[in-house]
């Protein structure tokens, strides 16, 4: 994951970029070999949301997260995650109907699409994975739901939706 300090934006800074403005910086944080549109930060995905009125958010973690960890609530912007796992709980074996399961929330190859999870890893996957199955428009939330370890191997405190106070709700 490339070091994104420097390019992370608080919502209330991305609140007047537009979307093309988000889609290029986002472009720019891609990973070397990655095909996938882009890697977002939280507060990106937010207003990517908020503006974008055919985008959704994929939270593509295990249902013990959703359950116990939370979710983001996007009631505001009029809008619920769909909620497909990456991987099954526990074995975490990847999951072998993810485009099935996608395609049954309604979820169309042209819609743009925002994908979250724990940290950041299994939602570049998807993103990745997506984008080679024909799905146009799949960006990484980058730093996702939690964040990254900070130095008591806690997370939450460093990085991630919860942190920069996104909307969200106890599952």
């Amino acid at each position: 994951m490339n070091d994104i300090a420097d390019n992370n934006l608080a919502p209330e800074k991305t609140a007047g970029a537009d979307q093309e403005s988000l889609r290029g910086r986002a472009g720019e944080r891609l990973a070397p070999g990655s095909s996938y549109a882009g890697d977002v930060t939280p507060g990106e995905a937010w207003q990517m949301l908020s503006t974008d009125g055919a985008a959704l958010l994929v939270d593509v973690r295990t249902a013990a997260e959703w359950n116990f960890v939370g979710l983001p609530d996007l009631k505001s912007l009029g809008k619920k995650p769909v909620l497909v796992s990456w991987q099954r709980f526990p074995g975490m074996a990847r999951n072998e109907d993810f485009i099935g399961e996608l395609s049954a929330a309604g979820v169309t190859p042209s819609a743009p699409l925002l994908f979250l999870c724990r940290s950041g890893a299994r939602s570049a996957s998807a993103a990745e994975y997506c984008t080679a199955e024909g799905y146009a428009d799949c960006y990484n939330i980058i730093e996702g739901f939690e964040g990254d370890l900070d130095e008591n191997k806690h997370r939450g405190g460093i990085s991630g939706w919860k942190m920069r106070a996104l909307a969200w709700v106890q599952g």
